[in-house]
């Protein structure tokens, strides 16, 4: 996954109003007490970054 399908997918998932906000406000622990952005920032790949939003979110299986 690229950092653009991480960015669609969150968009798609919180709309494109929330999606920044959410992405730099909510730490996640299995992202090691860091927020979305700052995670990808850090280098941690897209696609792993997502799997925990994806849990966070409890968003369906079709979005995984």
């Amino acid at each position: 996954m690229r950092h653009t399908e991480f960015w669609s997918r969150l968009e798609h998932a919180l709309g494109r109003a929330y999606a920044g906000a959410w992405a730099s406000q909510y730490v996640m622990g299995d992202l090691g007490g860091r927020t979305a952005e700052e995670a990808l920032d850090a280098g941690v790949p897209p696609k792993e970054v997502w799997a925990s939003v994806w849990r966070a979110l409890d968003l369906p299986a079709t979005e995984r």
